[in-house]
């Protein structure tokens, strides 16, 4: 299997285990509505989440 094919498959099984947990857990289905709810709101602190993990990687990249 190359790279981007177990990148895939990862997502692919990261999504059923999402699923099946809120499947399994009522509660857990509701949290994740009441944060897409949120999102609203806060899309500002998801944007500067990932502009810290961005710099994080782009910055701890080692240079040859």
């Amino acid at each position: 299997m190359n790279r981007s094919a177990l990148r895939s498959l990862g997502l692919v099984i990261a999504l059923l285990v999402l699923l099946g947990i809120c499947l399994v857990f009522p509660r857990a289905l509701a949290f994740v509505e009441l944060a897409a709810r949120e999102l609203r709101y806060l899309w500002w602190l998801v944007l500067i989440l990932a502009l810290g993990i961005w710099l994080a990687f782009f910055f701890g990249r080692k240079r040859d």
